[in-house]
């Protein structure tokens, strides 16, 4: 697993890449909430109250295998805790993550 810090405006957050086989893990957590990859299971994470969203890639690669790529990547799905934080489908990761 790699790990790395992730300025955001007004505030630090960690990146992690677990490799899993042929693809990677790839979240970014706040102090509040998290964006990750396609895997994650956002409503999940909404039954407990944790706000989260998932990005698909941008530019037309295939899958996010980097903290960069889940960072440009698009908001393809947010639950209600992350909507009510701001966080909508169509901005990019960091965008996101910055609401959270």
């Amino acid at each position: 697993m790699e790990h790395e810090t992730v300025r955001l405006t007004g505030k630090d957050a960690v990146g992690y890449v677990i490799p899993l086989g042929p693809a990677n893990l790839v979240a970014v957590v706040t102090d509040t909430g998290m964006v990750g990859c396609g895997a994650f299971d956002v409503d999940a994470l909404e039954k407990f109250g944790y706000p989260a969203a998932r990005v698909k890639p941008a530019g037309g690669a295939s899958s996010i295998e980097t903290v960069e790529d889940l960072l440009r990547g698009e908001i393809k799905g947010a639950n209600r805790y992350a909507r009510e934080r701001g966080v909508a489908v169509g901005m990019t990761g960091r965008e996101a993550l910055d609401r959270l």
